[in-house]
């Protein structure tokens, strides 16, 4: 067991590199990974259900005990990004399939990485596991709202038809999970250390189907779309750490609110996006993933140096 946990920690830590290698793999060699995209789905609840089996019910007690703090790292993940997305479509007047990709990747909920990278950061991690999940049991009814609000003007949405896909890719998979773990409790506990394992082989192979599908429309936009996430993501960053500022909370919960804001569940865009619209909706999603998981990393590192007292 306790080698299983070495390599769960090692593959968790060379994420970004894994999804760099398959990536590259999945453009070089698509025939050999596009049949996956069939099994998208499937992955992302994988990785939900993931998420649900480590979580405990007492992981919702931080927000009674700093509910001002949650309510503005949700508010935040649902309003700044999703604009950010919307601004950069219309800036750089984006052809309507990438577009709603980017506005689809800035709907989603924070990422689970962002609890690891709060974590690093020295900032509260408690505070970032509540966000990530409060965001995304929300995300049901959130993503294909906010969606629908900001896309519409690009093509016709489905929001029904999407809330339906969210409710079974994310809300089923976690509540599985919270189950399986309050039904089993500490027979389960060692397994779900290792769930992480799982998590990314299954996010690597989603964003490999992405790629191997999309490998033309990567070519011809595939640096305009890299600014455009890296440029979605760190002002993501910098507005979530200074609304946080802003509403006077301190640095440790203001680290937590600018990187859950700044990072997505990524996997959720490209799942949505290759259930609904065109394979090339999900480049935005697929560049994110690994974008993400390289700026995280560099941006725990910054914040690791700023003290929790207030004072840099």
């Amino acid at each position: 067991m306790q080698a299983l946990l070495k390599f769960t920690q090692f593959i968790s830590k060379t994420f970004a590199l894994w999804v760099l290698i398959f990536a590259y793999l999945a453009f070089c060699f698509p025939h050999y990974f596009i049949e996956l995209r069939h099994y998208i789905p499937y992955l992302l609840g994988i990785v939900m259900f993931g998420m649900g089996i480590t979580l405990t019910f007492q992981d919702f007690g931080e927000v009674f005990r700093h509910p001002k703090a949650v309510l503005i790292g949700v508010i935040g993940q649902f309003v700044i990004m999703p604009s950010i997305a919307f601004g950069l479509a219309n800036a750089f007047a984006l052809p309507a399939d990438l577009a709603i990709g980017v506005i689809l990747v800035g709907s989603c909920p924070g990422g689970t990485s962002s609890n690891v990278m709060t974590y690093l950061a020295k900032g509260n991690t408690a505070l970032s596991v509540a966000c990530t999940t409060i965001s995304t049991l929300l995300a049901p009814l959130l993503t294909p709202a906010i969606f629908y609000v900001l896309a519409s003007q690009w093509l016709d949405i489905d929001a029904s038809a999407m809330f339906m896909s969210v409710l079974k890719m994310v809300l089923f998979p976690i509540f599985l999970g919270l189950l399986v773990r309050a039904l089993f409790k500490k027979r389960i506990a060692d397994i779900s250390r290792t769930m992480p394992l799982l998590s990314v082989v299954a996010i690597v192979l989603i964003l490999a189907a992405v790629v191997a599908v999309s490998k033309d429309k990567i070519i011809e936009s595939g640096l305009l779309i890299f600014a455009i996430v890296v440029l979605h993501n760190c002002l993501g960053y910098l507005i979530g750490f200074g609304v946080a500022k802003l509403l006077k909370l301190n640095n440790a919960d203001s680290k937590a609110i600018s990187i859950e804001v700044g990072m997505q569940n990524s996997g959720l865009g490209a799942a949505l996006a290759a259930a609904h619209f065109n394979p090339i909706a999900a480049v935005p999603s697929a560049v994110f993933s690994f974008w993400h998981n390289v700026s995280g990393p560099i941006l725990a590192n910054i914040f690791s140096n700023l003290k929790n007292d207030g004072k840099a």
